[in-house]
């Protein structure tokens, strides 16, 4: 189904610091972790200099926001304290923002207090793999804070989720899952939510294919879907590749996502990204 032709009238504006960022056509988010242990090498910055020269790279390749992490959540990562993570994102966000005064940080954590100092160091939007699950706080925060929020789908922690795949019927539980926590973020007075159907989190690697293939019956919901395949297993398992070599993998799933509706790709190569969305929106005969 092409998007333009679906009945649901989805949000084509986020208010990211009293600014309107439009999702009239798709963006790519550009990945930034601050983690050792990140299943990707690429995408993992430590030193203030390659924070900058990252940060620049996705910039330059045409990145919307960037996506920011102190944590990592592949499967079975480690669990680290608090002030761990606020430490390894608070002074990158700092310094990013210092240089690269305009660009948009959404922080990737489940932690209210992090997000909050996040927040007040200059991100402007929350990205809670958790959707609110792993802190009661989180949408309270989100809401006090006035910031977009990003609500994914997943199932127990990091540590847990990959041995919570059963589902008796997934989309289903996926559309219900967010029509009830969408609700209480609106009635807490979020008023900007992305849903994150979770590629990779909570789902075995049939299961992310069985999502991406049915992701349009995420518009009925009438809020931004962001799409993050970039490099997952879903392709690299597939294909029987190290995530090194899944960059082409990842575009073609990228591209099938846009045409299922996703407006916001989050990805490690930003270049590629970009250009796969121009490619699509060609497609629908737009520039």
């Amino acid at each position: 189904m092409n998007p333009k032709d679906t009945f649901f009238s989805t949000k084509s504006t986020l208010n990211v610091g009293g600014n309107l960022l439009s999702l009239a056509d798709p963006i790519a988010m550009g990945i930034l972790n601050f983690t050792p242990d990140s299943f990707f090498a690429g995408s993992r910055t430590f030193s203030e200099k390659t924070i900058l020269e990252r940060t620049e790279k996705l910039l330059q390749e045409g990145a919307a926001m960037l996506d920011i992490g102190g944590y990592s959540s592949r499967p079975g990562a480690t669990d680290i304290p608090t002030e761990e993570e606020k430490n390894r994102i608070v002074p990158a966000i700092k310094s990013i923002l210092k240089a690269f005064p305009d660009a948009i940080i959404s922080v990737d954590t489940f932690r209210a207090s992090v997000a909050e100092a996040a927040i007040g160091e200059g991100a402007a939007i929350i990205n809670d793999i958790s959707g609110g699950s792993l802190d009661g706080a989180m949408f309270a925060t989100a809401a006090k804070l006035q910031v977009p929020y990003i609500l994914m789908h997943m199932r127990g922690t990091p540590q847990t989720m990959n041995k919570l795949t059963h589902y008796e019927n997934l989309m289903p539980e996926l559309l219900a899952y967010f029509a009830e926590k969408v609700h209480a973020l609106k009635q807490l007075g979020v008023k900007d939510i992305i849903i994150d159907p979770g590629f990779g989190f909570a789902k075995t690697v049939e299961q992310n294919y069985e999502v991406l293939n049915q992701l349009e019956s995420l518009r009925i919901l009438g809020l931004p879907v962001l799409a993050g395949m970039s490099r997952k297993s879903m392709t690299y398992k597939a294909l029987g590749i190290a995530p090194e070599e899944a960059l082409n993998g990842t575009t073609a799933l990228n591209m099938l996502a846009l045409t299922k509706g996703a407006k916001i790709l989050r990805v490690h190569d930003v270049k590629e990204a970009v250009q796969t969305i121009k490619l699509f929106l060609k497609t629908t005969q737009r520039d």
